[in-house]
């Protein structure tokens, strides 16, 4: 196997095996966590037909044929040799996120399925979620995707307005946008509609159009997000034109209105669901569980009784692939230090609109929460946290100021 090599903190030891790792993370550390945390797996498909201009995810133009049963076997090498780190626990959920993995073809997604469950113990009730593009819905695929055991998919609908969907670069019409989401109805229970806001030149009575189209769908769950500028993407160096602050805000209003009228509870700063359908596996994140990702520049955030570990794959298809076949993708591997972990915890757990339970922070991190003692009374004072012995939550003055109050726990 091809060892990696761990940086932990400033100090970098010498190469090691996974498995080597593994049995070194197990020893005695700076922290003290009473119990692991949930489980979940993240499965990274890095192709898609063509890069969104404000896309700033690890993904990848398929040019030419996908290389569908290579990769595929690389990810079951990736999975065997990230074992040792998460032996014996069990995973509660399961995203397959990209990319779009709905390129994937059904006999392809029903060999990845039967992988993981040979080498994986899977909660009775395990959320299993598929991202999926409208502009590749076919219906039998999905019903094939639905009988290997996808029970939940996350499709990205971004608009149902054509002249939008074409200023993103968006691959679908409003037609074939609307026919995804029925064939998604007819073929399952769970599913999610990813929407977004403040677009080039978006009315907020077409964003007001946009939603009222989604919720006539009666989706289990909507995912709302405010379009930004992120770095290295198409948009970020050829800026739109964008609503303003002002139109912006007005939208957000629009949104919080029209979805509480529906039914849907917001309980994470861009996610709405109607009751009992929260995103398991996203509010595992938020509430700072642990994750093993695979796949091409997958990341991974797992916790052992005396240290939290984040991983990183390698980033591109092919060079994963090869490091996969070699004996170890993982490019980056380090421990999260005392001095971030707070700062790591509140960063995803601030996103929830109802907050945390303070036990909480200890449960994760191994710290007491008298380690953010001074931040926590900084927010308090500016009005950006509620808290009392039983939570801490952002006020709605925080949830405005997100960044601001994220920041603070530097």
């Amino acid at each position: 196997m091809i060892p990696i090599k761990v940086v932990t903190g400033d100090t970098k030891t010498e190469p090691r095996s996974p498995a080597t790792t593994a049995l070194q993370y197990l020893q005695p550390g700076a922290l003290n966590l009473t119990a692991l945390p949930p489980l979940s797996l993240y499965i990274h498909y890095p192709w898609c037909v063509r890069k969104c201009p404000y896309c700033d995810f690890n993904s990848h133009e398929a040019k030419g044929e996908v290389p569908e049963e290579e990769y595929l076997a690389a990810l079951r090498l990736d999975l065997e040799q990230a074992l040792p780190m998460i032996w014996g626990r069990k995973i509660y959920t399961i995203f397959i996120g990209g990319g779009t993995p709905s390129l994937m073809s059904a006999k392809g997604l029903d060999r990845l399925m039967s992988d993981l469950r040979s080498l994986l113990p899977l909660d009775g009730d395990c959320e299993i979620t598929m991202e999926a593009n409208p502009g590749t819905f076919e219906a039998e695929k999905f019903r094939s995707y639905r009988e290997s055991g996808i029970n939940r998919l996350s499709i990205g609908i971004q608009s149902f307005n054509s002249a939008h969907l074409k200023a993103l670069g968006r691959i679908h019409d409003d037609a074939e946008a609307r026919r995804a989401v029925e064939i998604a109805h007819a073929n399952f229970d769970n599913f999610n509609l990813d929407l977004m806001y403040a677009l080039p030149t978006q009315t907020l009575e077409e964003a007001r159009q946009d939603l009222a189209t989604a919720m006539s769908f009666s989706p289990p769950h909507l995912s709302l997000y405010h379009l930004t500028m992120e770095p290295n993407t198409v948009f970020a160096k050829y800026p739109p034109q964008l609503p303003d602050d002002d139109l912006s805000a007005d939208m957000q209003d629009m949104i919080a209105e029209a979805t509480a009228a529906a039914g849907y509870g917001h309980y994470e700063v861009s996610a709405y669901a109607l009751p009992g359908k929260r995103a398991r596996h996203n509010l595992n994140y938020w509430e700072f569980g642990d994750y093993l990702g695979i796949g091409a520049g997958a990341h991974s955030k797992i916790s052992f009784p005396h240290r939290v570990l984040r991983q990183a794959r390698f980033k591109q298809p092919k060079s994963f692939m090869e490091a996969a076949r070699k004996g170890n993708p993982v490019q980056e591997e380090y421990e999260i230090g005392r001095a971030e972990m707070g700062f790591e915890f509140m960063l995803n757990t601030l996103r929830l609109t109802e907050g945390f339970d303070p036990n909480l922070f200890g449960e994760r991190t191994g710290l007491s929460i008298n380690q953010i003692e001074k931040q926590l009374n900084a927010a308090e004072a500016k009005g950006l946290i509620y808290r009392d012995h039983k939570v801490i939550r952002p006020t709605e003055l925080g949830q405005r100021f997100l960044n601001d109050l994220q920041q603070m726990f530097l």
